[in-house]
């Protein structure tokens, strides 16, 4: 029987080290890359149809038996992950055929695209806390290597800040994993969850549940500790940008979500009402800075940050609906901003520039690019029935009835703001005078529009078809809501 629960993180994984060997043929490198991330794909969704089907599924690796071994799981908020990670990966991998220079992909380019899947597919999947801090590394180290790739002096200045704070919080990760061993004895995440429901409410387990806030809300930028992500995520070229904007600090955003679902249970009236405040403030702050810059780049950049403050805050009230609510909208919001992201691309592409107020009139000479970006736009606002309509009215819904009144408020104003601020750069950049720019007529939109069209179209079929993909994203919450579900299949109990 083929075990679709490790394929997703070898396929990339083998393909990675392939294309060290074939770096230096951009061709074969392309062809390779594109072929794998499709395959990833379709395996993915093999993957997902078959936990909706045969329920949570689980390998032990080298046989070892839980929670003694490491064991991967993959329950359907897992599975909906890794295949929403497969498809923007490939999108990013053939829009990068256009945009990246020859001389920057025989720089082990493809290969880095693939390592850096590995970790995020692998962070998602393992049921292992400690295994989670690898793949962390994993996904980190090569996220170093695509943010120098290029090498202009931006890139290199931002990346000694991206370096230093991920070398501080994988420190603190280290120790945290290691207080809460200290404390439970076991590595495995099913094994820990039933430890801690054993030791009840606890002043150092407390301690741990913020340590690992702390530790996943920088690498999910969430309030105060997104300082480092403007300017790190400005640096690198379209491709690399959408990839790091749609994975990477969704995976810090996944993190929070299963620990504070699975592990710290027993003292929810300070750690979630903690995590609750957090994400209300990163709202507030993401959406000022997405009003008040004119750089198209930090607008959307600024947008990922109220984004991770919606999800959260779905967290925070956890019911299950809210959970719901935080996973549709998670799943909307990484496909949405590697569209917006590869979008922008072309822009700067066209124009040479990413300040909007050296930008209008595109739409008369560009307008399916025009167009796209107005439905990936009113998409990321969340206007019905687009991808962002369901998730956020789920999460605003069940503020109002737990009473979290200022909180359900403040996510449903940004609503209307984060709508402005993305509408700025389709009004003053698409409407207007036309300009001619320097180079555009070298600029295959077309061939580049491929990518972006691709991840709109399935925004658009994930919100119209709702009915059809709610039943996967109650499944996905209800293991969330109701642990006991994700401890019975890891440990046979």
């Amino acid at each position: 029987m083929i075990n679709f629960l490790i394929l997703p993180i070898l396929i990339p994984f083998l393909t990675g080290i392939l294309l060290i060997f074939f770096a230096k043929n951009v061709s074969l490198s392309r062809w390779i890359a594109g072929i794998s991330s499709f395959i990833t794909i379709i395996v993915s969704a093999l993957l997902v149809q078959k936990v909706r089907v045969d329920g949570i599924q689980t390998l032990d690796v080298s046989n070892w038996q839980a929670p003694f071994g490491i064991t991967l799981v993959s329950d359907m908020l897992s599975a909906l992950l890794v295949l929403t990670t497969s498809i923007i990966l490939f999108t990013c991998v053939i829009y990068s055929f256009k945009t990246i220079s020859k001389e920057q992909e025989r720089f082990y380019y493809y290969s880095a695209m693939n390592f850096l899947a590995v970790g995020v597919i692998g962070a998602f999947t393992t049921g292992d806390i400690f295994n989670l801090f690898v793949f962390f590394e994993v996904l980190l180290m090569s996220s170093y290597v695509l943010l120098v790739h290029g090498g202009s002096k931006i890139q290199l200045r931002e990346s000694l800040k991206y370096i230093l704070v991920n070398v501080i919080s994988s420190a603190l990760f280290v120790i945290t994993v290691a207080y809460l061993y200290s404390v439970v004895g076991t590595l495995n995440m099913a094994h820990i969850s039933v430890r801690l429901s054993e030791i009840g409410e606890s002043g150092i387990v407390t301690v741990i549940a913020v340590l690992f806030l702390i530790v996943f809300g920088l690498k999910g930028a969430i309030f105060p500790l997104y300082f480092w992500m403007p300017g790190s995520y400005y640096a690198p070229p379209a491709p690399i940008l959408a990839l790091f904007g749609a994975l990477l600090t969704k995976v810090g955003v996944y993190s929070i979500m299963r620990t504070y679902t699975l592990f710290f249970l027993n003292d929810k009236d300070f750690t979630h009402q903690l995590l609750g405040i957090l994400a209300i403030i990163t709202v507030i702050v993401g959406v000022i800075g997405a009003i008040a810059y004119s750089n198209i780049k930090k607008i959307v950049i600024y947008n990922i940050i109220v984004a991770v403050g919606v999800i959260l805050f779905g967290v925070a009230v956890m019911t299950p609906e809210s959970l719901t609510g935080s996973v549709s909208y998670l799943i909307h919001d990484m496909i949405i901003k590697a569209a917006l992201f590869l979008l922008i691309g072309i822009i700067i592409a066209i124009t040479g520039t990413s300040d909007l107020r050296k930008i209008s009139g595109l739409i008369k000479r560009y307008p399916g690019l025009g167009w796209t970006f107005f439905i990936a736009a009113l998409a990321l606002a969340g206007i019905p029935p687009l991808s962002g309509f369901i998730g956020k009215l789920l999460i605003v819904q069940e503020g109002f009835k737990e009473e979290h009144y200022w909180g359900a408020g403040i996510v449903l104003m940004s609503s209307l703001l984060v709508l402005f601020s993305i509408m700025k750069i389709f009004i003053n950049g698409f409407w207007g005078t036309p300009q001619a720019y320097k180079d555009e007529e070298a600029v295959p939109v077309r061939k580049l529009l491929v990518a972006p069209v691709i991840l709109v179209i399935i925004s658009v079929l994930y919100g119209a078809g709702s009915e059809f993909v709610l039943p996967y994203i109650s499944q996905a919450a209800e293991t969330l809501s109701n642990p006991s579900i994700y401890i019975e299949a890891v440990l046979k109990e």
